[in-house]
């Protein structure tokens, strides 16, 4: 058990990071273990979003939402960027150190002999927050795969698939067949199973269709039309039409705010939100680092993508929001992502690349990473540098009046450009 001399956060989170032999340790019998010594059962609902891509964003426009319906929500996402406190939200805010710190002793309290991830660790401090906090709905993101996910230790009142694809292979599987079972873990008997996949492999729907969950996908039971300067929802029995497009870029957000619609419209009769709310849950949902542009001349835009669905989305993205100079790239990855397919996605949307190593014990070096960039980078010049911020402004050098510059790859690569731009204001 952790001594009771953890008073600080820092110094709780670095015990969390020793506290387990492996990082990752996926599993619920220990989770359910300590989630009962606690005595968590939530009596508000719970929407629970996995997926391989779009979690992040579409946990935004479900609080968003919410929030402008007048709920007070709580949410909990991984990984953060700059502070752990990001992780847990309770009506729209961070929750504060002691409020993290708090919870921590309680789960550390009631563990005993039980050892826990880090993960496993904040998921059960996140619950014992919007207990405390009386929420009137929880969020939850899944931080890997879904079945044997410590958030799937508690049962959602509508779950949520975004997309499968290829990522964490090494976990759930070499196939979107044995990804998607894996991701279909957090539907259960009876309750909404939305799946926001246009292609979902059969896996997820036939796993779904055996709980006897009620599936809901889009393209048949709930639809998008896309029209000029809005678009309508229209599901299974509520339609809202003339919506404002997300305030996030990219054609793939409304995909990511559709399915935060339909997740709503299932639990309409808990949970109802007005049309207002959702037009002012749309344009205020933010989530930092998908596209997320932090300077201008030239401009500087930010994307946490980092498997191959990613970077395909990035690149069209990047097409729909045409410049009239080069997109300079600055990308560092992790050694466990698919760097070759990445590259391959996004090769002809970039005239120059600078590499670069992340700040993480996983990260690929960046000498390496240009080994695989140059099969695929043609006649666009590949510069190798030590870390993110030097391969920043390096290409902020070398950056001309029209130009932009995207810095992906990994959200350690993020992180470390919006710590930067702290440090600078």
């Amino acid at each position: 058990m952790l001594t009771r001399t953890a008073h600080s956060l820092a110094s709780w989170l670095a015990r969390l990071e020793q506290l387990h032999p492996s990082a990752i340790e996926l599993g619920l019998e220990r989770v359910c273990k300590v989630r009962d010594a606690l005595g968590l059962a939530p009596d508000f609902p719970l929407i629970i979003v996995g997926g391989t891509n779009g979690k992040g964003s579409t946990c935004a426009y479900l609080e968003a939402i919410l929030l402008a319906a007048g709920y007070k929500t709580g949410l909990y996402t991984s990984p953060h960027l700059l502070r752990y406190n990001e992780r847990v939200r309770i009506a729209g805010h961070d929750a504060r150190d002691a409020e993290l710190v708090a919870a921590f002793e309680k789960v550390d309290a009631a563990r005993g002999d039980t050892s826990l991830t880090y993960f496993e660790f904040g998921t059960l401090g996140a619950m014992i927050q919007f207990i405390e906090a009386s929420v009137d709905v929880a969020i939850l993101e899944v931080g890997l795969g879904g079945r044997l996910d410590a958030v799937n230790a508690f049962d959602a009142d509508v779950a949520l698939v975004t997309s499968v694809d290829l990522d964490h292979m090494e976990y759930l599987g070499d196939t979107r067949e044995k990804i998607g079972f894996e991701k279909a873990g957090i539907y259960r008997a009876g309750r909404p199973a939305i799946c926001a996949d246009a292609a979902p492999p059969a896996s997820l729907l036939d796993h779904a269709h055996e709980i006897g969950a009620e599936a809901l996908c889009v393209n048949r039971d709930y639809f998008i039309r896309r029209e000029t300067g809005h678009w309508t929802y229209r599901g299974p029995s509520l339609t809202w039409p003339a919506l404002p497009l997300p305030a996030m870029a990219g054609p793939y957000q409304l995909g990511n705010a559709a399915a935060a619609l339909a997740a709503l419209e299932a639990v309409a009769v808990r949970l109802p939100v007005s049309e207002v709310a959702i037009h002012q849950g749309l344009a205020a949902a933010q989530a930092p680092g998908r596209f997320q542009r932090i300077a201008r001349a030239p401009d500087v835009i930010l994307d946490v993508a980092h498997n191959p669905e990613a970077a395909r989305a990035l690149s069209v993205t990047l097409r729909e929001q045409a410049i009239p100079g080069r997109t300079l790239a600055v990308v560092g990855m992790l050694a466990d992502k698919d760097a070759d397919a990445v590259f391959s996605a996004l090769a002809n949307e970039i005239d120059a690349w600078w590499t670069c190593t992340p700040d993480s014990p996983r990260a690929q070096a960046a000498g390496a990473l240009a080994a695989t960039l140059a099969r695929h980078a043609g006649n666009a010049p590949v510069s190798v540098q030590p870390d993110v911020i030097v391969a920043l402004n390096a290409a902020r050098n070398a950056a001309h009046e029209g130009d932009r510059i995207l810095v992906f790859g990994s959200f350690y690569t993020v992180a470390a450009v919006l710590d930067h731009a702290a440090t600078q204001q």
